[in-house]
Formats: structure tokens, sequence, C-alpha cells
């Protein structure tokens, strides 16, 4: 199996004429991640390329969520995260992040019933403040809804940047001292992980980022530090199942060190 560069494009040419049944009897259901975290990268591009607008790739991509969901509870995957909307996509046209949230809130509600009664549990990642207040009415609905689902779940990142999230940590836990809760000698990595969205969840396993760009745009930087990435130049809309299990099985060929020693060499 080969792959490029450090982080391991999958050469795809060893797995693109096998079927999803040919893949998915390759898995080994022993090691599959626990955590996936995804940056869904390429609507806009797939969109382009096709001559539609900017919202028809919008809404391929998400089918493409919902067939990655379908994938994570077939396989027995618990935690599934996905980049939804950063921090920094504020800077597009105003109309396309208008749009961009109506389309989230009409899917949530299209979707969530389906959702609960597979044992999905939805929770919003990020911050509301800005958000409309229609889409932060429908998270929490949903949200309640599905709480107490225990097959997967789903942490949705709207307005979610990995920089902001770090601060907000810091005030977090600056209030706490400056209320004598904690001295500063108290502070370490389990203090700062309870402070973050994903508190109480295991770090990512597997970060898969789509579109061919190698960069992790701001996402869960605490949380990836030892998570393995895999970059495929397929655009998010063109993202399915056969796409997720190509990914898994490019996970589950490497050899995880965690900056420690393996049985070939150390890192």
């Amino acid at each position: 199996m080969k792959f490029l560069g450090a982080i391991g494009l999958l050469d795809r040419k060893d797995w693109e004429n096998l079927s999803e049944e040919e893949l998915r009897a390759k898995l080994d259901m022993e090691r599959l991640p626990k955590h996936v975290a995804i940056i869904m990268d390429g609507n806009r591009r797939w969109a382009k390329q096709k001559g539609l607008p900017v919202l028809q790739g919008h809404r391929a991509g998400s089918r493409a969520t919902r067939q990655v969901i379908e994938a994570c509870v077939e396989i027995g995957i618990p935690i599934l995260t996905l980049y939804a909307f950063s921090t920094e996509n504020w800077k597009r046209p105003p109309l396309e992040v208008q749009t961009l949230f109506r389309l989230m809130e009409v899917t949530l509600k299209r979707e969530r019933d389906e959702l609960n009664a597979n044992g999905v549990r939805v929770r919003h990642i990020g911050v509301v403040e800005g958000l409309p207040e229609s889409l932060v009415k429908t998270l929490q609905e949903t949200e309640e809804m599905t709480g107490k689902n225990k097959t997967l779940l789903v942490n949705v990142a709207i307005n979610y940047g990995g920089r902001n999230e770090l601060v907000r940590a810091v005030r977090s836990i600056a209030k706490k001292v400056a209320l004598g809760q904690f001295s500063p000698d108290d502070i370490d990595e389990e203090v700062i992980k309870a402070h973050l969205d994903t508190d109480g969840l295991p770090d990512p396993d597997l970060l898969i980022r789509t579109g061919n760009e190698w960069r992790v745009s701001n996402f869960l930087l605490w949380q990836i530090a030892y998570t393995e990435i895999y970059v495929t130049p397929t655009l998010w809309p063109d993202f399915n199942k056969r796409e997720f299990l190509m990914a898994l099985l490019n996970y589950q060929s490497r050899e995880r060190r965690f900056g420690g020693v393996s049985h070939v060499t150390a890192r």
C-alpha cells in the first residue's frame, strides 16, 4: 500500500475498483476508530465544476453527510465530529452565509426524527453568538430530542474555530483562578481538556479532509495532536460510504505511536 507524504494519502488504485461490500469485508471490526472528525471541503468547487449555484453544492454536501452518519451507525463508530461552519466562514458573501444557515436548519428539522429513531445524538460545538435565532432554536430542540441516544454522537461544529475554543477555555480557567477555585499550579492538560467543547470525549483517532487540501483549517487544534490524518481528492458532495470505508482502511494500515517507540523505530 502506497502513501504520499507524512500524513498518508492512500494510493486510490489499490481500492477504487472494489465495491462497497468488498471494502467493508476488509475492515477489521476490532480496530475501528472510536472518534472520526471530518473537514467537509469542496461544496463550492463541486458546484462550480458543474456550472451550478453554490447552494446546490451545499445541498449535495448535506446528502454526503447523511451517508457518513448512516455508515457510522452501520459499522459501529460511536463519535463523529463534522466541521460545518468555521469562525472564518463569516468572510464569505453574506447571502451565501445566510442561505447556508437556512439549509442547516431545514436539514436538521427534516432529518432529526430519523436520526432519533436510529439512536443518533446530535450536539452543537462552537458558539451560538451571531447565529440566527431560528438556527439556534433548532439546534437546541434537536439536542434535547436526541440527548439520551447512545448509538452515535454527532458533534456539529457551527461557528467553531480551534483558536476561539482555546481562548474561551483559557478565559474560563482564568475566571476560576481569580475566584480561588484553581491555583495556577493546578492547571494541567486535564484541566484544559475539561474546558474545551469536547469535554468528556476521546480525541479523534482519524481526521478526514476532502477536496485535496492539506491543512487543518483551525479545526480541533488541541484535540488532533496525535490524530491520524487522511486527505482525499474527492470533493465533499461526492464523498459516500465507499469513500468513508477507504478512509477507514487507510487508518487501519497505520502504525500509531503517539510519540513513543514502535517495534520498528522511534519517531
